[in-house]
């Protein structure tokens, strides 16, 4: 415990150090600078040591031990709001209600991202050189979390694109389309977050425009306008349904128009889980370009107004810093629908540990439309690598270079599964911090 912290605890308590002359701990000597606070805490009953007669005071705390602390401490009186603000989850685990904390802490809380990218890649399309594309963009995301009652909050996000440099096409919310180099857009300003979030009976639900994760990312990673739930701690079941706003080529012409899946997951020990899903996504038009289409060659390559999406998998814990995951994917598409992928996680960057430092390899081996919205970074919807099924490998370092701030880089080298000679190369780099 740092000195000032166990100064201000004994404050707090309102009663003299001195009054206590006896230190009930082993290894605090009559001499130490804490020795009467600390003998004050210990008589109040706010501290009681590790039950071996010592105080371990140059050992770091836990901050579940710390909210222990000021839980004890808020019982015999003290006026500890500030701590009681920080360990809130802690206390919250504990128990403990913090009342008069949220009659005077601010009902809103706003967190951000702020995230600086730099992209390089270079496409190939029916065996023709695309040449490269670069961009560079300065992306700002500010977060408002309201706290409806102990059980509601309400989530919006507000997010800002400014591209320094795009030598390909970029449209704005207004429908304004840029080429070649131009400066940051200030009406380049959307919302796209909005949505409530709680637990009904036993159920977590959450409302709204929010973020929807499918497959490790594999099968989507971006906006549901709908609703998710789900259900279960050790064996969860999780459903959704709405519109994926996001998915592959929603253009005018063919709409996504609703999504629903269901997904499950489970421990097998405690370094194994297991997991599986079916997605279906929906399309307005029943003659859909992307579904009934053909190849030069005559051939019908999909034959429903809908994708629908199978995927199981397995993640195992080999240690504390490496994980392995490996997943199946299936698609009703005419060829190339079925698939597979593995993800190798080493150590891992942590935004709260500063030279923390993460590595990651991927390989995919994915099917014909199982790619509605893609987690990764390179492009596989201009050069038909989605539509077509691809393979190829992702890896990725990323280091953490002060609290809150990590900088990370990323290469992908992809192409088709079909003969038509479409392919990526990618190389994405970012600086991201956030409070």
């Amino acid at each position: 415990m740092k000195k000032s912290l166990v100064l201000a605890m004994a404050l707090a308590l309102g009663v003299t150090a001195s009054a206590y002359a006896a230190n009930p701990f082993s290894d605090v000597p009559a001499g130490h600078w804490a020795y009467d606070s600390i003998a004050k805490l210990a008589a109040a009953g706010v501290i009681d040591g590790y039950g071996d007669t010592t105080f371990k005071g140059d050992r770091l705390m836990t901050r579940y031990e710390m909210a222990q602390i000021v839980a004890k401490a808020m019982a015999k009186g003290a006026n500890v709001d500030k701590l009681a603000a920080e360990f809130a989850d802690e206390l919250d685990a504990l128990g403990v209600r913090v009342a008069a904390l949220e009659k005077k802490s601010d009902n809103v809380k706003i967190t951000g991202q702020i995230r600086y990218s730099y992209e390089h890649q270079k496409f190939d399309k029916d065996g023709a050189d695309l040449s490269k594309y670069s961009k560079a963009r300065l992306r700002t995301r500010l977060i408002f979390t309201g706290k409806v009652n102990d059980n509601w909050d309400y989530v919006a996000r507000v997010e800002n694109n400014q591209y320094f440099h795009n030598d390909g096409n970029h449209i704005n919310n207004d429908n304004k389309e840029y080429a070649n180099d131009y400066t940051g857009e200030d009406e380049d300003v959307k919302m796209n977050h909005a949505y409530l979030t709680g637990r009904l009976g036993g159920v977590d639900i959450s409302a709204g425009r929010q973020d929807l994760w499918l497959a490790d990312g594999m099968v989507y990673d971006d906006l549901l306008d709908g609703v998710q739930a789900t259900f279960g701690d050790k064996f969860q079941v999780s459903g959704f349904y709405g519109k994926v706003t996001e998915a592959f080529d929603n253009t005018d012409d063919d709409p996504s128009d609703k999504a629903w899946g269901i997904n499950v997951n489970t421990a097998l020990g405690h370094a194994t889980d297991i997991f599986a899903g079916y997605t279906e996504v929906s399309f307005k038009h029943e003659n859909s370009s992307r579904y009934v289409s053909s190849d030069d060659a005559g051939k019908v390559m999909f034959n429903e107004d809908k994708a629908k999406i199978t995927n199981a998998g397995l993640k195992f814990n080999i240690t504390d810093d490496v994980a392995l995951t490996g997943g199946y994917l299936h698609t009703n598409a005419e060829d190339n629908d079925n698939g597979w992928y593995a993800v190798l996680d080493l150590w891992g960057a942590d935004y709260k540990k500063p030279g923390s430092f993460g590595f990651q390899a991927v390989y995919y081996d994915q099917p014909a439309m199982s790619a509605q919205m893609h987690t990764m970074s390179a492009d596989l919807y201009e050069t038909g690598l989605a539509s077509d099924g691809f393979k190829g490998y992702q890896v990725a370092a990323s280091y953490t270079v002060a609290k809150n701030m990590m900088a990370s880089v990323q290469y992908y080298d992809l192409k088709s599964k079909e003969d038509s000679g479409n392919k990526v190369k990618t190389i994405w780099s970012e600086f991201q911090l956030r409070f």
